[in-house]
């Protein structure tokens, strides 16, 4: 398995677990507005993210190499989609925004940490 693979691979699974760790914590430590916010936030973030690997596997695919406009079209259609998903939520007060935040950084801790772990194997690849 080449490293984008693996990279994908790792943030795609460890999108799952954090939302799941991090809603679990929610519920037990924090009032349920603020847990309502990790898990919608963490939701829309790992399905945009999904969606986005799909859209990008399906565009690169030699026999169906696709416009960069279409990829583009589809990304800001989810931009979109998100944006008034999460006004109504702030607007309808269902959510914290603290909440709300921190649930969409899901996917950042999840390549954050997929690139300390490859780098880590790169290092130590290297002192061998």
């Amino acid at each position: 398995m080449n490293i984008q693979q693996r990279l994908l691979t790792f943030v795609t699974r460890s999108n799952w677990v954090l939302l799941a760790s991090v809603s679990l914590l929610g519920f037990v430590a924090t009032s349920p507005s603020f847990a309502r916010g990790l898990i919608f936030g963490g939701l829309i973030v790992t399905i945009n993210f999904h969606l986005l690997a799909r859209t990008l596997k399906n565009a690169l695919r030699p026999s169906r190499l696709a416009s960069p406009n279409v990829v583009l079209v589809k990304y800001y259609i989810r931009f979109i989609i998100s944006g008034v998903i999460i006004f109504f939520l702030i607007r309808q007060q269902v959510v914290n925004p603290i909440g709300l935040f921190l649930g969409l950084s899901v996917v950042v801790v999840s390549i954050t940490l997929a690139t300390m772990v490859e780098l880590k194997k790169l290092i130590f690849k290297e002192a061998v």
